[in-house]
């Protein structure tokens, strides 16, 4: 009587599953019925439920997998880059510029784009007296002359290295002037966003240069050499007196603007050909369409000549014996 009522149940259980399988069974209710039916049914039914479960799943998964894949060769390069960042609610709105067409740099956006004051003075220098101006002076001067001896009217070339140099000094202060407030539990008197502002424009340098020329490989390892061997100096000698640190960022920034006059005076005089200025230059700096190469240089000049004086100012309060939070810092100065 049990053997007969055993198999009654495992037949009708047979062909409730082949009228109700496709409707009840997904992944999720698949793998759980399977565990409902294993704990709760005995072994003798669970033999023939299970079978007709394993059918249904080898057909589910070869019908899932052979839709995905002609989906996913239907889904355009978009599509795919959309599919993480929507799926965590994060997606980025649409921009568009003033003329209606679309926005393509990921690198910044419209509300960082500005137009840069050129009418800066170029040719301040600050003079050093005293002993800690004179040993940052000195310390610049003497990294100069290989640079220039290795790079010589190399205009290009000279301002990709310089570049990925001239943005670790904003990166390198703005963290340990971080760090120092969360430590002490104090403001920074927005110096923290001056310098990170200053390191962000210095790598906007880079870019910008880097759609006009690619180093080579012997570059790239003398970018990898001389960066490696600068930030971990800059960042002792931050720790140790940041008045000197901020004084040779100074000192370096002037060497910057006699670089990018250099280039400019070779532009004029037409020893170099005056390429149009990069799209992305063009966005930037607010630079109007028929833009070259040398309006792009008179602006980055501009800019090194800013950051000359953030630094110059910096160190300064620091030698008056003040700290930086105690003086508003120039966001926005370039």
């Amino acid at each position: 009587m049990n053997r007969n009522s055993t198999l009654v149940a495992t037949k009708a259980s047979q062909m409730l599953l082949k009228q109700l399988g496709p409707r009840l069974f997904s992944t999720t209710s698949l793998a759980r019925s399977t565990i409902i039916e294993r704990a709760k049914i005995p072994m003798s039914t669970t033999m023939g439920t299970t079978r007709v479960f394993n059918v249904h799943a080898r057909n589910w998964s070869t019908q899932a997998s052979s839709s995905s894949d002609s989906g996913t060769e239907k889904k355009d390069d978009t599509e795919k880059k959309l599919t993480v960042p929507s799926y965590w609610g994060v997606t980025p709105p649409s921009i568009t510029k003033a003329d209606g067409s679309a926005w393509k740099w990921n690198c910044f956006r419209p509300w960082e784009a500005y137009q840069a004051d050129t009418s800066i003075d170029v040719k301040k220098h600050h003079t050093p007296v005293t002993w800690n101006d004179k040993f940052a002076y000195w310390i610049v001067q003497a990294c100069k002359y290989p640079a220039h001896l290795y790079f010589q009217k190399k205009h290009i070339h000279h301002a990709v290295l310089l570049e990925t140099v001239a943005a670790v000094p904003g990166m390198v202060g703005g963290m340990l002037l971080h760090t120092k407030s969360l430590r002490r539990f104090e403001q920074s008197g927005g110096w923290i966003k001056a310098l990170l502002e200053e390191a962000e424009n210095e790598r906007m340098h880079l870019m910008t240069f880097i759609d006009i020329y690619r180093p080579k490989w012997h570059e790239r390892a003398l970018v990898f050499a001389v960066q490696g061997v600068f930030f971990n100096a800059y960042f002792l000698a931050y720790l140790a007196s940041p008045k000197l640190a901020h004084r040779i960022t100074g000192y370096l920034e002037e060497e910057a603007v006699s670089s990018y006059t250099e280039f400019l005076n070779d532009l004029e005089k037409g020893e170099m050909e005056d390429i149009p200025a990069p799209a992305i230059a063009i966005d930037y700096w607010c630079l109007p369409q028929n833009s070259t190469l040398k309006d792009v240089v008179r602006v980055i000049r501009a800019d090194e000549a800013h950051h000359r004086d953030i630094n110059h100012f910096a160190s300064d309060i620091h030698c008056q014996g003040h700290e930086l939070k105690e003086h508003p810092a120039p966001i926005g100065y370039h």
